[in-house]
């Protein structure tokens, strides 16, 4: 019955794709707030979940949701692939010419939404992306330890690869389709690297990128899912982009 009604609505304008993985507690919240700044903004959307089977049941809370919002898709992978994987995934079931990527986990508020749709509509650009480090945007949520750990790792990446933006290890961004396209065919990066590597290669094809000042909140359920894996995955994805990306 849900899959009917979907096919029965008008192609959006935006795709929100959703990597997720034990966001049970937050999806709803992420959802209801995704349809409240969409419909402020004035513009027609979907959201496709991307789930990599999540054991706290994050796939059972979507399929409830679509009974709610007939424009949430869910697709179910066989395990934790990376967040770079969710994104191509996303991708071949993203209908509109317009893509977010953001994070499920609410620090990625939706509120931000309508001024990066303003911002590429004005500045007639390929990418926007949502900056903590630029005046307007910030952190909420972080120890001093965290906060360090993020602008030292920020700053790294703009001493070797000068991306041309100043967050770089951001992941809440708004991409014309065909544009995402072409970076995720180009990229190699799996996991956390992934949103670094896109700006790095955007800038090398000379797509225009403009930012948006955005406030970034720790999650409010549930726990991060940056460990020492993912750190020393991204100095070596870091060196690598430097390395053999010319």
């Amino acid at each position: 019955m849900v899959n009917e009604v979907l096919a029965s609505l008008p192609v959006p304008e935006y795709t929100v794709i959703l990597p997720t993985y034990n966001e049970r507690e937050n999806l709803p919240i992420c959802v209801y707030l995704i349809d409240k700044y969409f419909k402020k903004a004035g513009v027609t959307y979907e959201i496709v979940v991307i789930d990599d089977s999540s054991p706290d049941g994050t796939s059972e809370i979507a399929n409830e949701l679509r009974g709610i919002y007939p424009q949430l898709r869910l697709h179910t992978r066989a395990g934790k692939l990376g967040l770079g994987t969710a994104y191509k995934e996303g991708l071949k079931f993203a209908r509109a010419d317009y893509i977010i990527l953001m994070d499920a986990d609410l620090s990625h508020h939706p509120k931000f939404i309508p001024q990066m749709i303003e911002s590429m509509k004005k500045q007639d650009c390929e990418i926007v992306t949502g900056t903590r480090y630029a005046p307007g945007g910030g952190v909420s949520g972080w120890n001093a330890q965290r906060k360090l750990m993020s602008c030292g790792a920020n700053y790294l990446a703009q001493v070797l690869l000068s991306p041309g933006v100043s967050d770089l290890t951001g992941s809440f961004r708004l991409y014309k389709k065909k544009v995402l396209e072409e970076l995720v065919e180009k990229a190699t990066s799996k996991g956390y690297v992934f949103q670094m590597e896109m700006m790095f290669r955007a800038k090398k094809l000379g797509y225009k990128v403009n930012e948006v000042p955005i406030t970034f909140v720790d999650r409010l359920f549930g726990e991060s899912k940056l460990g020492a894996q993912e750190v020393i995955g991204y100095l070596k994805g870091l060196f690598y982009l430097f390395a053999t990306v010319g």
